[in-house]
């Protein structure tokens, strides 16, 4: 019987109970009589993590896998295809270990720098985690292997993560921290959805129904399974009620008792049992026999290339990059030799191999003796010398480059807890600094997967190279970005601001008492800081390159009462083959609620040769002008101007266009006399006959109010405009006759929404 068919009525209650719980660390109970097989689920997400049935701890040891840029890196190439190829790839080798379901991708907001785990997540802003999100889990399950969404919703720290209140109004969630989720389950349909630790308003999220059921499965269509974060159900009858089918992993047994015991006694129907079985089953009918081997060097190579299109060149005077490879080049930094490539974690990949930017620079060079190699600073902590830093000045001294490799270790950035600072180690910023005093030229080289702070030393260097984090094969790809054998193309997924004290949720972050409020709203990232004004190191959207760009020709036209198409053509204006990303942008300040200065709305990302032009054309449907209106409980498009602009950055605009779009015609509604006065003031009907009643109430004798008069007039106004018309009729100079006849009217008419 092929496992599709099995009808939960077939299964015992015993049975059906257990398949909701995990058998072991990363795996499903099977029902062999049924025909139902285990189910295989690994860590992800830039690299599979397949259990190592050998190692004294299976569920933290892992076999050999290829580590592919992580998703701070994904972010930063503003690439599609970049992420499609990762997900392609680690299908291959979810397949060869025969895991049935790569726990990733995770689309969770950077909402913050200091979230531990931010090197999981793609960027502040929603359209640029979704579209690179769909594209890795189109493309991994295209290749046979079941992707988990994650971590739904509002996982935006580690501090505290299993008890956290994220405390978000719904416009919040709905504009910044769910359409990522909604892009990728309405557009990629992944296997499974893992819900978050965190509570969300004061609700677990594993027990969460309107976000479980009546936001991802009723508005969104999802059909997949919902699986927890392990170990995330406090209570597994209320999880699966609220619409959680999976718990994992093992719990010994107490979830399925749990199960069981409502079941029997009633407060659970059996249906909702079976509405979970089917969905596992389903699940457990795409599972398949390891293929036994993929091609580790030519994923390798792979994961080098993809990794030279994250990286960005955050700086570069006097052309000082691409390096030349005859010159006396002094390599600095002990992340030159022991690359950082990865977070902490459970995404902490075994790799098939590393490679060293150190040794890859040597390789490209005409004369491996021109490059001399000072370590500079260590990283392990309790050695503290200064020795190091005095190599490393000498080093500089003596070369015509210095290019100091410097970040953050492994162990500054993990799942499980939040950082405390932005800063690089004090040691690394003297030395940076130092070296930058006696060399000709300075290149710093970051890896980190969460924003550093520049401050201290960047106007004292003259390029900076930001990996962020770049898989196994980052050293490699450092080094062709470094002499020109790729061209930098990345552009921040985040913004660097001059001070963490400048980040919008810096007063609300991590939060206390078991609460942390997103008193920041949708300002979030680069929306707040274009909204008002301040200045920040590199803005969302920044990246150089070797070559340059120009764009003219924008066109944006109308294609229905809410829909644009915009193209504008992009020339390569300089010497080099390169990239370049077409960022398009919304502004406007239509509708009755705030919004940011500019949200991004489409971007794309092109090669073009030297010389070359190319026009692009893209879509800008009805949500890139929408807001959430929480009185609708809807999306809605407001009357009004709308500017559409291309940007190089979010604060960097090159083009810009206006429209005008005619907006929603929402359905009037009655007024009442909960309404304000100065709703009832603005009724095309009931507004004039309110105001005659007034002044008809008035002495006939006053004559015109002296100017101070007239001012504590309007004062007056001012004060009671915005009460309730019941309470106005209590206080106000209207008769009884007057009262019923404009509620009478009132009834009869309809206020303008």
């Amino acid at each position: 019987m092929p496992v599709s068919t099995v009808d939960p009525a077939d299964l015992t209650l015993e049975q059906k109970a257990g398949l909701l719980t995990g058998m072991n660390h990363s795996t499903t109970h099977a029902v062999a009589e049924a025909g139902i097989p285990r189910i295989s689920l690994a860590d992800g997400p830039h690299g599979v993590r397949p259990p190592d049935a050998g190692a004294e701890y299976p569920g933290v040891s892992s076999l050999p896998a290829t580590c592919f840029p992580p998703a701070a890196g994904v972010g930063s190439s503003w690439d599609p295809e970049v992420a499609r190829r990762v997900g392609e790839a680690m299908a291959r080798e979810a397949r060869a270990y025969g895991i049935d379901v790569v726990l990733g991708p995770g689309v969770n907001i950077k909402r913050s720098p200091l979230c531990g785990r931010n090197f999981e997540y793609y960027a502040e802003d929603p359209l640029l985690s979704g579209v690179l999100a769909t594209a890795h889990v189109q493309a991994m399950q295209a290749g046979g292997a079941g992707a988990s969404l994650k971590h739904f919703a509002a996982n935006n720290q580690e501090t505290h993560r299993v008890e956290i209140s994220a405390d978000v109004d719904e416009r919040t969630l709905r504009e910044i921290y769910l359409p990522a989720f909604e892009r990728v389950v309405t557009e990629a349909r992944p296997a499974t959805v893992m819900c978050s630790y965190n509570r969300v308003n004061g609700v677990h999220a594993s027990q969460h129904h309107w976000l479980l059921t009546e936001v991802l499965r009723e508005e969104w269509g999802f059909q997949g399974l919902v699986v927890s974060d392990w170990g995330a159900v406090h209570d597994r009858v209320a999880a699966l009620a609220a619409g959680l089918d999976l718990a994992m992993p093992m719990d010994w047994g107490e979830g399925e008792a749990a199960v069981l015991a409502a079941v029997r006694a009633g407060e659970l129907p059996e249906s909702v049992v079976d509405r979970s079985v089917r969905r596992i089953v389903a699940l457990a009918g795409s599972a398949s026999d390891p293929t036994g081997d993929f091609d580790a060097e030519a994923h390798h190579a792979l994961a080098r290339r993809l990794a030279a299109e994250c990286a960005v060149l955050l700086k570069n005077e006097d052309q000082t990059l691409p390096l030349s490879d005859d010159r006396r080049i002094a390599v600095i930094g002990a992340f030159a030799t022991v690359p950082r490539f990865q977070g902490g974690g459970s995404s902490n990949v075994n790799p098939t191999r590393t490679e060293a930017a150190l040794d890859a620079i040597r390789a490209l060079v005409r004369e491996p003796g021109t490059v001399h190699f000072a370590e500079g600073f260590t990283l392990r902590a309790a050695e503290k010398t200064d020795a190091p830093r005095e190599e490393a000045v000498a080093a500089a001294r003596e070369a015509d480059v210095a290019v100091v490799f410097a970040g953050l270790a492994e162990a500054d950035e993990s799942e499980g807890y939040d950082r405390e600072t932005i800063d690089l180690p004090p040691a690394q910023v003297q030395v940076i600094r130092a070296v930058a005093a006696v060399a000709r030229r300075t290149v710093v080289v970051l890896s980190h997967g969460g924003v550093v702070s520049l401050e201290g030393w960047h106007d004292d260097v003259h390029a900076i190279l930001d990996g962020w984090v770049l898989g196994q094969a980052g050293g490699g790809a450092l080094a062709d970005l470094l002499f020109g054998v790729a061209n930098p193309s990345g552009r921040l997924a985040e913004t660097i601001p001059f001070r963490l004290a400048d980040n919008p949720s810096y007063l609300n972050f991590p939060g206390e008492q078991g609460h942390v409020r997103y008193g920041e709203g949708v300002m979030v990232g680069y929306r707040y800081y274009t909204t008002i004004g301040l200045p920040v190191r590199y803005p969302f959207g920044h990246g150089l390159s070797y070559t340059t760009f120009d764009t003219s020709d924008l066109d944006v036209s109308l294609t229905g009462d809410d829909t644009a198409e915009v193209s504008v053509t992009v020339t390569n204006s300089g010497e080099r083959a390169g990239k370049h990303v077409v960022q398009v942008y919304v502004a406007t300040s239509a509708g009755p609620v705030r919004r940011p200065a500019r949200e991004l709305r489409a971007f794309t990302k092109i090669a073009l040769d030297p010389g070359e032009s190319r026009t692009v054309t893209l879509r800008l449907d009805r949500r890139a002008f929408a807001y959430y209106d929480i009185e609708q409980a809807d999306w809605a498009v407001a009357p009004g101007t709308y500017t559409v602009q291309i940007g190089n950055s979010a604060t960097e605009i090159v083009a810009e266009a206006s429209l005008s779009l005619p907006g929603d015609r929402r359905p009037p509604r009655p007024l009442t006399v909960d309404a304000s006065l100065g709703e009832w003031f603005a009724h095309p009907v009931v507004g004039p006959e309110l105001m005659a009643r007034l002044r008809a109430s008035q002495p006939a004798d006053r004559g015109e109010p002296d100017p101070e008069q007239a001012e504590e007039q309007a004062r007056m106004l001012l004060m009671v405009v915005p009460m309730p018309m019941s309470h106005f009729f209590v206080i106000g100079p209207l008769t009884q006759d007057d009262r019923d006849q404009l509620v009478t009217l009132a009834q009869s008419s309809v206020r303008v929404s």
